[in-house]
């Protein structure tokens, strides 16, 4: 079959591959339909490559048919429609029962220390082949795969694997009380779509701040207050003007939706790009010990968010030695909450809102839809926000 793999920094390609096959008996193999390029491939294809392996599968926001199911996975059977989260997860340990299929004790990757499994991620979540490809082994079937109707476009479900339960996660731990505000730092793919359930959700004062104008024009014609990162000399000017919204007090809550990927920081960027060109023996263990991320994003939240505030984080940091503000967190008394998105916690809750009236608008929230032959280039036109690439889907 037809896969993106990773070759190297910046170097995707797509190549012929082994089918996948049934390895365990909870197994399932998909034939894929449509499958997302996500901001998180991103750091792939930059930021974590010390963490890579030439040939390694990528992709985790993949939906598709089931071709074939395990004997001990009795709830699908081939020719379901099915999306998949991109976490893999039992369904029945504690952590699973308590909505937390992240942090599986079922298939947590022990050896690096590391939560539950990701599909099309580094080696730290076990190198899973992931779905950018024709087709993809889904472990654990009996529990991770979201049945879906037939009818409809792959657009009105393939969020499901990620955006929508990750946007939805941000909005939950923001915790926005009634009647309060929400600052979104990022209107990427859940940036915009966490300014469109908090909408939803009845939170009146949203605000987004981004610096790419297709971005920015999105947000504000879903309702979103937006702030443009080009109109301010500094950051405190950024924080001084959304304050000004919220009587000086700034916003109830910040969620982050930028992550590793933000703008400044130097050093930090230094240390991520030696590690990144460095023979694997050794820059992987100084990238996994002395990783700092750049943390613009999440140092604007902290001076934004009011005093007694909470700071959402959905944008991905993978730092070990991240320097953090600890004073003026504890003396702003700042709740902070953070994580991978727990996928099969929130699909339920989700589901009802991709009716024929979407009020999340996923019909058309992606910019564009692309062969899979043509990824190489998107990943670079993505990375470079150029042409208006907000969201990329790819289809096999």
């Amino acid at each position: 079959m037809k896969a993106v793999t990773w070759q190297g920094k910046r170097d995707v390609r797509v190549e012929e591959v082994p089918d996948p096959r049934i390895q365990e008996p909870t197994d399932a193999v998909i034939r894929v339909t449509s499958s997302g390029l996500c901001g998180s491939d991103l750091h792939l294809y930059e930021v974590l490559t010390p963490f890579m392996t030439p040939g390694d599968i990528l992709g985790h926001e993949p939906m598709g048919i089931v071709e074939e199911v395990g004997p001990e996975v009795t709830g699908l059977k081939p020719g379901d429609r099915v999306v998949v989260p991109f976490q893999i997860a039992c369904g029945h340990c504690y952590m699973c029962g308590t909505g937390l299929p992240t942090q599986c004790e079922t298939t947590q990757v022990t050896g690096e220390g590391m939560g539950a499994p990701l599909f099309g991620y580094t080696r730290l979540y076990g190198a899973v082949p992931g779905g950018q490809a024709e087709y993809l082994r889904v472990p654990q079937a009996q529990y991770g795969p979201i049945k879906v109707p037939e009818g409809p476009a792959d657009d009105r479900f393939v969020y499901l694997s990620d955006v929508l339960p990750t946007a939805w996660q941000a909005v939950e731990y923001a915790a926005v009380p009634q009647g309060g505000s929400l600052a979104v730092l990022g209107l990427g793919p859940i940036g915009d779509m966490a300014c469109r359930i908090a909408r939803l959700k009845g939170v009146d004062k949203v605000f987004g701040v981004d610096l790419v104008p297709e971005r920015l024009e999105r947000a504000r014609e879903r309702g979103v207050e937006t702030f443009d990162l080009r109109s301010f000399d500094n950051e405190k000017e950024l924080v001084s003007a959304i304050q000004d919204r919220t009587g000086g007090r700034g916003p109830d809550a910040v969620i982050d939706a930028v992550g590793t990927e933000a703008h400044g920081g130097v050093v930090a960027k230094l240390v991520q790009q030696t590690a990144a060109v460095m023979p694997r023996a050794i820059g992987s263990p100084l990238a996994e010990r002395f990783s700092v991320d750049r943390l613009a994003a999440l140092y604007t939240a902290i001076d934004l968010v009011r005093r007694g505030g909470t700071i959402s984080l959905s944008g991905v940091y993978g730092g070990m030695a991240d320097p953090m503000p600890m004073l003026t967190m504890f003396d702003k008394q700042i709740q902070l909450r953070m994580g991978q998105a727990n996928v099969r916690r929130w699909s339920d809750q989700i589901v009802p809102y991709l009716t024929d009236d979407d009020p999340l608008g996923v019909d058309d929230f992606a910019t564009h839809r692309v062969p899979l032959a043509q990824a190489p280039h998107w990943y670079e036109m993505f990375q470079k926000k150029q042409d208006g690439a907000v969201k990329v889907l790819m289809k096999p």
